[in-house]
């Protein structure tokens, strides 16, 4: 089934998240411009069709917090100013460098149509649902981006532009790369770094920029596939005493003899890890180029249970929840009362109170796995972060719905550099504020099945399913439904027409997205 599925998905060409390859030329460096045409038109931005225009970036200058003290010395100062001050602004359904996509939750050839993407729990998936997961991402573990770079060099080593350094990356790969790349140290030359900087952690945007993230990975992953419909699904780990998606039915179980590898059962054994010698790149005064670094490496539960004596509980995740501050003073690891910080584990999940010499909730899970998991710029490698992650989006917002909070209360100045309310996420062109993605999901154009309300879910609405209720929780997760569904969806991209018409049991067949192009007909069934 898998090999039928990775056979048909090898036939489709995919479009690509960093630096655009449009934009890497040295004239569009050297402008300082970032406002490729729209193929629909020919036009900058698609201008002529509406879909938006170039644009002048203005940059915040609310003041950044203490944490940074220095100036003019890191190219993701003021993003994405460094490298380009104009870009596409898109019109209200368009989003993309060029506007050439949908906004999140917008569908169709004018993206009129809205429709709400549902997230599942990966142990809930049927059989065939949970083995396309698994080859798109090694689909997009093998697929070269056609439309993005990473920089291999920064703005000072491409001689202001004059001299671009950019390299091609795989789907998969390049949000590697992003991740590295935003909490990376500052290089000051000759072997000096600043290490107290970290644009997605520690601090306010850890939570909007990480939401940001997930939903740009799983667009990239939809065009690189073919199928609009795909989710990341999200790996619940409240209560648990093992890793119960460390298995070759899932992400890779244990290596017989070599503990901290793989199993060769698993394809994911063959994947090779990108941006996890930080010490190499800060002592040679060089980035992350994309090089092979070798295996994924896991081993969890051996890890250090001074540091993590056990995975979050529901009794953890429902404190957090408790708290009615988002963000307190100083705004980063050492807040207090911070439902972002406590979430994020560096605050004690019974008290609120920081505890940076212990490791609780989200950070828990990735000590706990005891390899590529748990060294920050390189975590992103092992395909487990985007099931942690989700899950912890998914906490974000029930924290969001239950408290309500307006979007002033994100605060505005004085937090770690990168972390403001209005600062641009760095590395995403296109661009982003911090406080675009502090607001539901469902504005978003995606949800949780445990938390849609009843009768709301689009397409795949489950009916009669059972649930287990904790009377620590103030809400409840369906166990695996029983019932079969089908969905039929046509949709446009930019040159193909997909199909689709899928009828399951749990473990039963679907079919795959038909996709008409050039009048030629593409379908695999499974």
């Amino acid at each position: 089934m898998g090999f039928l599925l990775l056979c048909f998905l090898s036939l489709l060409k995919p479009s690509s998240q960093q630096f655009p390859r449009a934009c890497t030329p040295a004239d569009n460096l050297m402008r300082k411009e970032c406002c490729p045409a729209w193929s629909g038109d020919g036009s900058p931005c698609g201008e002529l069709s509406g879909r938006g225009s170039c644009q002048d970036v203005s940059v915040s200058d609310a003041p950044n917090g203490p944490q940074f003290p220095l100036s003019g010395v890191d190219d993701r100062e003021g993003w994405p100013s460094v490298f380009y001050t104009r870009t596409c602004h898109c019109a209200e359904n368009f989003m993309g460098f060029n506007c050439a996509d949908c906004r999140f939750g917008r569908f169709g050839i004018n993206c009129t149509a809205r429709r709400t993407s549902i997230r599942k729990n990966i142990l809930e998936l049927s059989g065939a649902e949970k083995d396309k997961f698994l080859a798109y991402l090694n689909l997009a573990k093998s697929t070269i981006s056609q439309d993005y770079q990473i920089a291999v060099g920064t703005y000072t080593q491409m001689s202001n532009g004059s001299n671009p350094m950019f390299r091609d990356i795989s789907v998969y790969d390049l949000f590697v790369w992003m991740h590295y790349y935003v909490s990376r140290d500052t290089l000051l030359g000759a072997s000096r770094v600043w290490k107290d900087i970290d644009f997605a952690h520690e601090a306010p945007a850890f939570l909007p920029w990480h939401r940001a993230f997930l939903l740009l990975w799983e667009n990239e992953i939809r065009k690189t596939a073919g199928d609009e419909n795909f989710t990341i699904p999200y790996w619940d780990w409240r209560d648990l005493e093992s890793c119960e998606v460390c298995t070759d039915e899932y992400l890779g179980g244990r290596h017989s003899t070599i503990p901290n590898l793989l199993s060769p059962a698993s394809f994911f054994s063959y994947w090779q890890v990108i941006c996890t010698r930080s010490e190499d790149y800060n002592n040679g005064n060089f980035l992350c180029d994309g090089t092979p670094e070798g295996p994924i490496l896991r081993n969890p539960g051996h890890h250090d249970r001074t540091k993590t004596p056990n995975l979050p509980t529901s009794a953890d995740v429902e404190f957090s929840l408790s708290l009615t501050e988002y963000e307190t003073a100083p705004f980063d690891k050492f807040a207090n009362f911070s439902f972002r910080n406590t979430l994020e584990g560096f605050a004690n999940p019974n008290t609120g109170i920081s505890n940076t010499s212990q490791s609780s909730l989200h950070n828990a899970l990735h000590i706990y796995m005891n390899g590529s998991m748990s060294q920050v710029s390189g975590s992103a490698n092992d395909p487990i972060f985007l099931l942690h992650h989700v899950f912890v989006d998914s906490i974000f917002e029930q924290w969001l719905r239950r408290h309500r909070p307006l979007q002033d209360i994100y605060p505005a100045m004085n937090t770690p550099i990168g972390h403001n309310r209005d600062y641009y996420m760095v590395p995403f062109i296109p661009i982003y504020r911090n406080i675009e993605f502090f607001l539901s999901s469902q504005e978003l154009g995606y949800d949780y099945d445990y938390l849609t309300e009843p009768g709301k879910m689009h397409l795949l609405q489950l009916k009669n399913v059972k649930w287990r209720s904790s009377s620590l929780l103030s809400f409840a997760l369906p166990l695996r439904p029983e019932l079969p569904f089908c969905v039929m969806q046509d949709s446009v991209s930019e040159h193909s027409v997909y199909q689709y018409s899928r009828c399951s049991l749990s473990r039963g067949f679907f079919f795959l997205p038909s996709r008409i192009t050039n009048g030629k007909e593409i379908s695999t069934r499974l």
